[in-house]
């Protein structure tokens, strides 16, 4: 495996474990991260991997979100193209036609938690907290998780969070549909995973990477709501809303929001 800046990277018995290692910014998505994620699921498309496991290092975050920083500054049409890069990132983890889990230790917020769900299973500690708090930032959020967070949790529920902003306990968000599992501790949420993934590798790969397909394709990624995302998303920065929502978080104070 190659070597990756903010990835670290270790194939053991056909099982790929990846883990965001950004561990200073709470392994927020940079964009540097998001082409790698991109790069390492290229090479994942080898016979030898079978399986990834998805984490992010440390205690307390699976991925805290997107890198504001370089939201910030970015245009409407800036905007609008940096969400369907990620859309079709996430996608592509989504499609991928090898097992991929998610074990969320910690914070998988904004960007994160569109991460853990093109996942096909999410798992987690008892300590993750899960959310969709872009609203907090005067935007929405644009790596499909408008989509995602709907399909899995229902119509209701997904504006709810999405509205609120709301982060929920890892039990709350298994009694949702959102996680399939809880555990404790870190180290059973690796043995976990590797359990999962072992029951897994034991059918045959054909089918397994055919129900993927087939279950996706009930969920069609060209359908208007992904475009529709990154429209509004890119829309959302050009506001005075978003420019006072990312500079009071930058600032680390409470924004004053004026609807305009």
């Amino acid at each position: 495996m190659k070597t990756y800046q903010n990835l670290k990277t270790e194939l053991k018995e056909g099982i790929l474990h990846v883990t965001i290692s950004r561990p200073q910014a709470l392994n927020a998505l940079n964009m540097e991260t998001m082409s790698e994620l991109g790069a390492v699921l290229q090479e994942a498309d080898h016979e030898s991997v079978r399986a990834i496991i998805l984490s992010g290092e440390g205690e307390k975050a699976f991925v805290a979100g997107a890198d504001i920083k370089e939201i910030a500054t970015l245009s409407k049409e800036e905007a609008a193209a940096f969400a369907r890069r990620g859309q079709i990132l996430f996608k592509q983890w989504e499609d991928f036609t090898k097992p991929i889990i998610a074990a969320v230790n910690g914070f998988a917020l904004g960007g994160g938690c569109e991460l853990a769900m093109c996942c096909h299973i999410r798992i987690a500690t008892e300590n993750a907290k899960f959310g969709q708090p872009e609203v907090n930032l005067g935007i929405i959020p644009g790596y499909g998780g408008t989509q995602r967070l709907t399909q899995l949790v229902g119509r209701g529920k997904a504006l709810e969070l999405m509205m609120t902003g709301d982060l929920i306990s890892a039990q709350e968000a298994k009694n949702i549909g959102l996680v399939n599992h809880v555990v404790a501790t870190h180290a059973e949420l690796a043995e976990l995973a590797q359990k999962i993934v072992s029951k897994i590798l034991a059918k045959a790969p054909v089918a397994i990477a055919q129900l993927i397909k087939s279950v996706n394709a009930g969920f069609d990624f060209e359908k208007a709501g992904y475009e529709a995302e990154a429209i509004h998303f890119g829309e959302c920065t050009t506001t005075q809303d978003f420019k006072e929502g990312t500079t009071a978080f930058i600032e680390k104070r409470q924004p004053q929001f004026k609807g305009k």
